[in-house]
C-alpha cells in the first residue's frame, strides 16, 4: 500500500514545490536575540521572530530557569490529575491571573491546546460559537471539536457580528471569539464594540493575546488593558512562546468557574505533560519584569512606529497595524520567498508568506520588530528593504 501512497505524496511535493510554496527550514545555531547566528556561520538580523520583548535570551529568565532545574528538576513525567503539578506552576498561574486581572488561570503545553480545548468542554449544540473570520488556526480547530453550532463574521466588521449575533440568539448560549492580534495583518480587533455587542445580545467573549500580550496596551497587558476592559472578558487565552520569553506554554486565563470546567473536562490539560518547571520558573520572572518596569514595552513601541512611518515613507505598501507585526504587502507567492532570499542575503532574517498561510494573492513578509532590535538594526533592514525592492520592481 505505501508504494502507491508514497507515489501519490511525491506528486503533492512535487506540485507544492513547482507552485512556489514549498516550505524550507533554516537552522539557527545561537540564541535568539535581535542578531543571531545561522547554521553556516553568517550573522543575520533576525525580523521574523515572536520575540517581541526580546526576553528569549534574557539573562534573567536564563537564570531563574537553571536554579529551578536545580531545585526542581528536568521535567514532571506526568499529567497533573494523575500525579500533581508543582508549586512553581501554581505561582505561574497566580501571577498570570493578576497580569490580567482575571480570576484563575489554568496552563497548557501551548496555545494551540489552549484553544484546542476551550470549547468542547464548556459548551453543547445547544450553543453558538461566533467567530472572526481571520482567528488562529488553533481557535478554528478548537471550534471544529465542538458541537456548538458555528457562526462567522467578516475581519473585524461589526455590522457583520451583530447579524450573526442575531442569528445566534436561537441558541443558549453565546460565545464571541477573537484573536486579539491578527498574527499575518497586525491590526487589533475592536474589541471595546465586541464588548458592547456582547452586552447587548447576551454574550460572552473570548480573546487569545498570543500576540497582543507583552506588546498591546501601555503595560503590554493586551487588547484588555488597551480598551479598559480589564477583567470584564470572559476568557483570554495566551502563550509563553512569544512576548513572554519564547518558550514554550500556553493558558487560559478568566472567569473561575470556567477555569475550574476546563480543569475537570479539557483533553489537552488532562492528557499532556504539564510544562517543565524551568519554563514555569522562567515565566514567573517574566512577569515580575513587566510587573516592575515598562521599560521594554516603551522601547517595543518606539521602534515599531519608527520602522513602520520609514517603510511607508519609502512607499512599501504596509497593512494598517497597533502592534509590532508590519505586513509588507507583495501580492505574488513567488516574488515573496525571493524577496525574503534576497534580504537573508543583505544580512536580513524574514519570511515570506503566502497560501495557505494567507489568502490567495494575499502574499506578505511579515516584519516583526523587537525591544531586541537597536535604531542601527531598524535603519539597517529599512535600508535592504528599499534595496531590494528597488531591484524586484516592488518600489518604483
Amino acid at each position: 500500500m505505501y508504494t502507491n501512497f508514497q507515489q501519490h505524496l511525491q506528486k503533492e511535493l512535487a506540485d507544492i514545490k513547482e507552485a512556489g510554496l514549498y516550505k524550507n527550514e533554516r537552522i539557527i545555531a545561537s540564541p535568539q536575540s535581535g542578531e543571531i547566528t545561522l547554521q553556516d556561520g553568517s550573522k543575520v538580523l533576525n525580523f521574523c521572530a515572536n520575540n517581541y520583548l526580546g526576553l528569549a535570551n534574557d539573562p534573567r529568565l536564563i537564570a531563574a530557569a537553571k536554579e529551578a532545574m536545580d531545585t526542581h528538576g528536568y521535567g514532571m513525567a506526568s499529567v497533573r490529575f494523575i500525579c500533581g503539578c508543582s508549586d512553581l506552576h501554581k505561582a505561574l498561574e497566580k501571577k498570570i491571573a493578576e497580569f490580567f486581572g482575571t480570576e484563575d488561570t489554568i496552563l497548557y503545553a501551548a496555545c494551540f491546546d489552549a484553544n484546542g480545548g476551550v470549547f468542547e468542554p464548556l459548551l453543547t449544540e445547544q450553543d453558538a460559537i461566533i467567530s472572526d473570520a481571520l482567528n488562529h488556526a488553533s481557535i478554528i480547530d478548537g471550534v471544529r471539536l465542538c458541537k456548538a453550532v458555528r457562526y462567522r463574521y467578516k475581519n473585524a466588521d461589526m455590522a457583520d457580528l451583530e447579524e450573526q449575533l442575531k442569528a445566534a440568539q436561537a441558541q443558549r448560549f453565546r460565545i464571541i471569539v477573537t484573536d486579539g492580534v491578527f498574527s499575518m495583518d497586525g491590526n487589533v480587533c475592536p474589541l471595546d464594540k465586541i464588548y458592547e455587542l456582547a452586552q447587548k445580545y447576551d454574550a460572552m467573549v473570548m480573546v487569545d493575546e498570543s500576540h497582543s500580550a507583552g506588546v498591546v496596551g501601555n503595560t503590554g497587558r493586551g487588547v484588555t488593558e488597551r480598551y479598559n476592559l480589564r477583567g470584564k472578558i470572559e476568557i483570554l487565552t495566551g502563550t509563553l512562546g512569544k512576548a513572554f520569553g519564547g518558550a514554550i506554554g500556553g493558558f487560559t486565563t478568566g472567569k473561575k468557574e470556567i477555569i475550574d470546567m476546563l480543569r475537570q473536562r479539557s483533553r489537552p490539560y488532562l492528557f499532556s505533560n504539564s510544562i517543565p518547571p524551568m519554563v514555569a520558573a522562567a515565566g514567573c520572572k517574566m512577569v515580575d519584569i513587566m510587573s516592575e518596569t515598562n521599560e521594554l514595552q516603551d522601547k517595543l513601541h518606539s521602534n515599531t512606529e519608527y520602522f513602520v512611518g520609514k517603510m511607508k515613507a519609502a512607499g512599501f505598501d504596509i497593512k494598517p497595524t497597533e502592534s509590532a507585526i508590519c505586513a509588507v504587502m507583495l501580492y505574488d507567492a513567488k516574488l515573496s520567498q525571493v524577496m525574503a532570499a534576497k534580504l537573508q542575503e543583505e544580512g536580513i532574517y524574514v519570511t515570506g508568506f503566502y497560501y495557505p498561510v494567507v489568502p490567495k494573492d494575499q502574499a506578505r513578509i511579515r516584519v516583526q520588530i523587537s525591544a531586541a532590535h537597536e535604531p542601527a538594526h531598524l535603519d539597517k533592514c529599512i535600508a535592504a528593504f528599499t534595496k531590494i525592492g528597488k531591484e524586484l520592481g516592488v518600489l518604483k
